[in-house]
């Protein structure tokens, strides 16, 4: 894949080979987020785990006390009293069995989040097949399955994000956006690390983050040093 002048220059800036400490690897992505839109900088972690057997996936979901500075557009399933909680929480869109099709068959997907109660799992069960590869599916470890919608939606808002294992083992998540400060980013990575970090599988032998990237949206990535951002 041929990159530009830019990406190139920003290669050159620094030692690709080397493992940098938290604090420099932020200044370094940062610097060379060039781009002229807000790039988001995101965390790649390769993990020892193996997603193939249940006690060694990993998921979960953490606040991040900065947020994620992009605006997240949230949809509730829910019905009764809970339907006028979610909408009084600030949910983008608020509904239940009537949205089905809409999805389904409209391919209306203009949500980042979804949330549903308990009682509307088999409903929403029915999107699997639309909404799981996405990895848009509710899911109680996640938060997303749960009566409390008001906490939920507020924290979504607030900036949870979700981390998971994909098919690699691989582990990505956004920490922030180029704009925000090194400390603002900072905060993020330790809230982020450390909730990771507690996620790690009782039952896995041997090491459990391998190698820790930091990259903005088009810039290089930048590798840090597992040491010690591993506990």
């Amino acid at each position: 894949m041929k990159r530009g002048k830019k990406y190139q220059d920003a290669v050159k800036s620094f030692d690709k080979s080397a493992q940098y400490e938290v604090a420099e690897a932020i200044s370094l992505v940062k610097k060379n987020a060039t781009a002229k839109f807000d790039e988001t900088i995101e965390l790649h972690i390769r993990t020892g785990c193996d997603g193939r057997h249940a006690e060694q996936q990993i998921r979960g979901a953490v606040v991040l006390p900065h947020g994620t500075g992009k605006t997240v557009k949230v949809l509730v399933f829910a019905k009764g009293t809970k339907l006028d909680e979610a909408q009084a929480a600030g949910a983008d869109y608020v509904g239940g069995e009537e949205l089905i099709p809409k999805i389904q068959n409209e391919g209306w997907l203009d949500f980042d989040v979804v949330v549903a109660t308990p009682d509307m799992m088999g409903v929403v069960g029915r999107l699997g097949r639309v909404l799981g590869p996405k990895g848009l599916m509710p899911n109680p470890k996640a938060g997303t399955v749960t009566m409390d919608v008001t906490k939920a939606v507020n924290d979504i808002k607030a900036g949870k994000i979700e981390y998971r294992l994909d098919k690699t083992n691989i582990i990505h998540v956004p920490v922030g956006k180029a704009s925000f400060t090194e400390e603002q980013l900072s905060d993020n990575f330790q809230t982020l690390m450390g909730a990771i970090n507690k996620a790690k599988p009782a039952s896995l032998k041997g090491q459990y983050i391998k190698s820790a990237t930091l990259a903005s949206t088009m810039g290089p990535g930048v590798k840090l040093n597992v040491t010690k951002i591993a506990n």
